[in-house]
């Protein structure tokens, strides 16, 4: 679940301060920078000097530095334009908009292959931003990397360079050209996306009168009536309703319908909630309680390699408590007349025998004064759905069943500093719940489904503005195809990029590259020692190993992180996508382009063409 993630705000980001004040992305992207041009100068200087000698190659390059950054400073937005309008009408013609044929033919016939009976919307939307972010990556690395080697090969390159036209101009203009044509495809693509999933989402019920029973209140009339929906589209709803025959179809599959009285019968309005954009109020703090309800750091472990997750034995005295801070009137959420304090739970069921399968795990929940513990509300007993959202409302007014008195949300249960406590319990003894601090939260007031569907999109598109300078920069010194595969060789390092770092910093198991290979060719695993490990070999294949893992780092440096990039797991489990993240993956794109057509602009100018 995306809510996992610890989000930094965007200056804490950029320009961070106090102790790791060295790893704000602003320093590094300088540091990175510097460290580029000072290795490109030396090497090309290296170079001259084999060729030309040592006077002319300090010539040479300090003329070629100097004229650089000439040529960068006086960069006329007039010309860049009119080439990014050339490569628009260059991408036209070359049919870029088979793109969108393709994702019509998608779209048409996904229904047919997804399956709707646990999460459509997660499902929905998943299928439908995967296939927008693959066509569009595959678009932008076509467009980019054959444009300007096909120039060469046609020597139509010519007729811009004769114009007063620099190279930094040629290397912007592409870029910027291609990211105009790939955000009017993907534009397109987004609003066929929001339309499909809508209309694929939106369905509804019918209600029948025999399902339905009615509800006598103390006067002995009727207060309420209660039921269930047919069972349509693989699942069905229970019915809640006043005497007149308002209420709502309760929450299933993550959505609800609302229902109206139409004479004798209940009608069922479209589906709702199925697109959301959750804004989660994270706790403070997360402590347990063990089996004897003693104080703890930590649950228990279950044997779970990833131990984000604590456990709680069911049918004991464990828990586990979260404390909030910062809860206010202005916190609260309004239905109707009606406030009430918005908590959502994600639980991780572990079970320790089958049990009945076809019933969920039980688990309670309730509220607690952290100064006064004696204070607390009413148990409250849920099915748990495991790794799914479990909704609860504390109404502003509540009951203590120990003291058998009503008590108030915000001047009992909540402390004189803004505190309160949520304890959750397993119920079923010999089950599991596993919790982190982040899977229990407070849901502040939701932001639009719409803008937060855009949002993701943004995410796609600074994937495709990288892909599109990594492909203009590789073009630029080498043919269409090793572009190409260049380009490629970028992406697909991106979408690896955790595990290529661990390799280049030497924290995986089994070694560097070369000791990979030798225990995978002798089938030893990836802990034991050599038995020669003093040996003449080992050492020279562990010296190999340390030299490549330094050039991996450097090109871990310049690697984008396309997994963090994207934003569509927020969209798909349906949280609001923050605006710290929004500013970073702009940011993180705007850096792709100057650093690399300032590193294209010195590598065209390289070629005889643009002298």
């Amino acid at each position: 679940m995306v809510v996992e993630n610890e989000i930094t705000s965007f200056l804490g980001w950029l320009i961070p301060t106090g102790a790791n004040w060295y790893e704000g992305a602003l320093l590094q992207f300088f540091v990175t920078g510097l460290v580029f041009a000072l290795a490109a100068i030396l090497l090309g200087f290296l170079v001259l000097l084999v060729r030309y000698g040592p006077a002319k190659a300090g010539d040479l390059t300090y003329r070629t530095f100097t004229d650089g950054l000439s040529d960068l400073v006086r960069i006329s937005p007039r010309r860049v334009g009119a080439l990014a309008w050339l490569a628009v009408k260059e991408s036209w013609r070359r049919q870029a908009v088979i793109a969108l044929v393709i994702y019509a033919v998608i779209l048409s016939f996904a229904s047919w292959f997804l399956k709707t009976n646990q999460d459509p919307a997660k499902v929905q939307i998943d299928f439908v931003m995967a296939w927008t972010t693959f066509l569009m990556l595959l678009q932008a690395l076509l467009l980019s990397a054959f444009s300007l080697p096909g120039d060469f090969k046609t020597k139509t390159i010519y007729t811009i360079v004769t114009k007063p036209v620099r190279a930094c101009d040629i290397v912007l203009g592409r870029i910027l050209g291609f990211t105009l044509l790939g955000t009017i495809l993907l534009t397109i693509m987004g609003c066929c996306s929001y339309l499909y999933v809508n209309r694929s989402l939106n369905h509804t019920h019918t209600i029948d009168a025999a399902r339905v029973e009615e509800v006598a209140g103390p006067d002995g009339g009727v207060a309420a009536l209660v039921g269930e929906t047919t069972f349509d589209h693989d699942h069905e709803h229970a019915v809640e309703t006043d005497a007149e025959g308002r209420g709502e179809a309760l929450s299933s599959y993550g959505h609800r319908h609302p229902i109206r009285g139409d004479g004798d019968r209940l009608v069922v309005g479209d589906a709702v909630d199925f697109m959301r954009a959750r804004v989660p109020k994270r706790a403070a703090s997360l402590g347990f309680l063990d089996r004897q309800g003693v104080e703890a750091d930590k649950g228990v472990s279950v044997g779970s390699e990833w131990e984000y997750r604590s456990f709680i034995a069911g049918g004991t005295n464990a828990a586990a408590i979260w404390t909030f801070d910062n809860i206010t009137p202005a916190t609260l959420a309004t239905d109707g007349d009606v406030r009430y304090l918005p908590v959502e739970l994600i639980v991780r069921v572990f079970r320790t025998h089958k049990g009945d399968i076809e019933e969920a795990i039980r688990g309670s929940i309730q509220l607690r004064n952290p100064d006064n513990k004696d204070i607390k509300s009413s148990l409250v007993v849920f099915p748990a759905k495991d790794m799914s959202v479990n909704s609860f409302r504390f109404t502003e007014e509540l009951f203590d069943e120990a003291d058998q008195k009503p008590i108030s949300l915000l001047e009992d249960l909540v402390s004189e500093d803004g505190r309160v406590e949520v304890i959750v319990q397993c119920i079923d003894g010999g089950q599991y719940f596993g919790f982190a601090r982040a899977d229990c939260y407070v849901r502040l007031p939701e932001r639009s489904p719409g803008w937060n569907f855009v949002k993701g999109h943004l995410g796609i598109w600074v994937q495709m503005v990288i892909v599109i300078t990594i492909g203009v920069l590789a073009s630029t010194f080498l043919n269409g195809p090793i572009a190409a595969l260049f380009t490629v060789s970028f992406i697909l390092l991106g979408f690896f990029r955790e595990f290529f770092v661990s390799v280049a910093t030497g924290t995986s198991y089994g070694g560097g590259p070369i000791e990979s290979f030798v225990r995978l060719i002798t089938q030893m695993n990836l802990t034991s020692r050599f038995s020669d490990e003093g040996s003449l070999p080992i050492r020279v294949m562990k010296t190999v190993d340390d030299g490549i893992e330094v050039a991996m780092q450097a090109v871990a440096s310049v690697l984008p992180d396309f997994y963090s990039l994207s934003s569509a797991t927020y969209v798909a489990q349906g949280y609001d996508i923050p605006g710290a993240v929004v500013g970073r993956q702009l940011l993180i794109a705007l850096a792709y382009i100057v650093g690399f057509t300032i590193a294209g602009y010195f590598l065209l100018r390289t070629r005889e063409v643009a002298k």
